[in-house]
């Protein structure tokens, strides 16, 4: 399959549109290839009492990048799906006292095509994935989901 690279302000507009919560965090699209995705937050946008970023903020961020990618790749495959996140977890290792960027990678090609091929197959499919949170150029936190597709035969957009 061909490399699939996406004009990361289209994405925004439709997170933006979509999920309007990125919009109220300020997030952007940095980078958008066929198995890696990067968002941006800024820190004034996602703040709390301590003048950090706030962790539901981080986690926001977390799961949508991956949610993203994976948006992204059905789109690519011209699967039409809803895609949900299904559980999550984050290790904070450092205080995010600046903007942050999110960057979601599928490591490992075989593990999208077996997602793909049973999602096509029995029409629900689950996936996980990883992805790590930077500041500063510092990793400063980890982020691990598992997200489910439930394949649908009309566009419900």
């Amino acid at each position: 399959m061909q490399e699939m690279k996406v004009d990361p302000k289209i994405i925004e507009q439709y997170l933006h549109d979509h999920i309007p919560i990125s919009k109220a965090m300020g997030i952007t699209v940095i980078n958008a290839e066929s198995y890696i995705l990067q968002l941006k937050a800024p820190l004034d946008l996602n703040i709390n009492h301590r003048d950090s970023v706030f962790g539901g903020s981080a986690s926001a961020v977390a799961i949508l990048s991956a949610w993203s990618l994976i948006h992204l790749k059905l789109l690519e495959e011209k699967i039409e799906s809803r895609l949900v996140i299904q559980k999550n977890t984050m290790r904070y290792i450092n205080p995010i006292m600046s903007d942050f960027t999110a960057i979601c990678k599928i490591e490992d090609v075989n593990t999208w095509e077996k997602f793909v091929i049973i999602l096509k197959r029995k029409g629900i499919a689950r996936i996980h994935l990883k992805a790590y949170l930077a500041c500063d150029d510092e990793i400063v936190a980890d982020f691990e989901g598992d997200y489910v597709a439930v394949k649908r035969e009309t566009n419900e957009e």
